[in-house]
């Protein structure tokens, strides 16, 4: 299986995975605006080779311009991994992370780390341990996993996470970046749930990977639906289950 390495000369015509069908659409717009300010910080998107039948792909930054709320300076920072359709069970995802793992390992990085959970728009725990990655944080559904080169410090995650919510305490707050295409479509999501119940809705964007580790309400980062100080959800909701925890007491 080949595998397309996506820059910033060819990420136009190569798309990034993720809404190749929706080119036309707000959120995929967003996100190649977003990726073309990211590839200058080294970030990396790799793809299996469409054309071959492959379904997946993998991107990957230097922790300190991560979008997501853990300290992992010095270590390669893996934002997604996802292998879709026939191509699961293949050993892609194993490809695919080997690609990150050697070129963290070439910097002189300190190693990899991952954000996990079982719950969706994040890869599972389980098979980041089943490649060698230690669980090296904990909060809530959320898992830091990484592996290290040697005997470093291990990423850590934010220590006033459990406290961040209550911030967000008037009325619905919807916390969002570019950074995936999917998000675009569960803020109007939100902003339309509340709407039908007569409630505030703000959104706040994050515009920087400093501003989603100091702002963001939960490890995620880049997407966040906070009401009354709760944390509803990290990843979209249809408007039905958001309904309802809008209105549970």
């Amino acid at each position: 299986m080949n595998i397309i390495e996506v820059d910033k000369g060819n990420v136009s015509q190569k798309g990034f995975f993720c809404y190749m069908s929706k080119k036309k659409s707000e959120g995929y717009g967003r996100k190649l605006r977003w990726l073309e300010q990211r590839f200058d910080e080294g970030l990396k998107i790799k793809m299996l080779d469409l054309e071959q039948g492959g379904r997946g792909f993998i991107e990957y930054v230097p922790g300190e311009f991560a979008w997501r709320a853990v300290n992992a300076r010095g270590y390669m920072f893996i934002h997604c991994l996802w292998i879709v359709g026939q191509s699961r069970g293949k050993g892609y995802g194993k490809l695919l992370l080997s690609e990150c793992i050697g070129e963290a390992r070439s910097l002189g990085m300190k190693g990899v780390a991952v954000l996990t959970s079982e719950r969706p728009w994040l890869t599972d725990t389980r098979f980041f341990l089943r490649h060698g990655f230690e669980p090296v944080a904990r909060f809530g559904p959320f898992t830091v996993a990484a592996i290290r080169f040697g005997r470093f410090a291990w990423p850590s995650l934010p220590t006033d996470l459990a406290e961040r919510p209550g911030r967000y305490e008037k009325g619905l707050t919807i916390v969002r970046s570019n950074q995936c295409p999917y998000v675009d479509a569960s803020v109007k999501t939100a902003i339309r749930a509340a709407q039908k119940l007569g409630i505030q809705a703000e959104v706040l964007e994050l515009q920087s990977a400093e501003g989603v580790r100091r702002l963001s309400p939960s490890p995620y980062g880049v997407f966040g639906i906070v009401y009354g100080g709760r944390l509803l959800s990290y990843h979209n909701l249809a408007e039905r289950e958001l309904l309802k925890s809008l209105t549970a007491p």
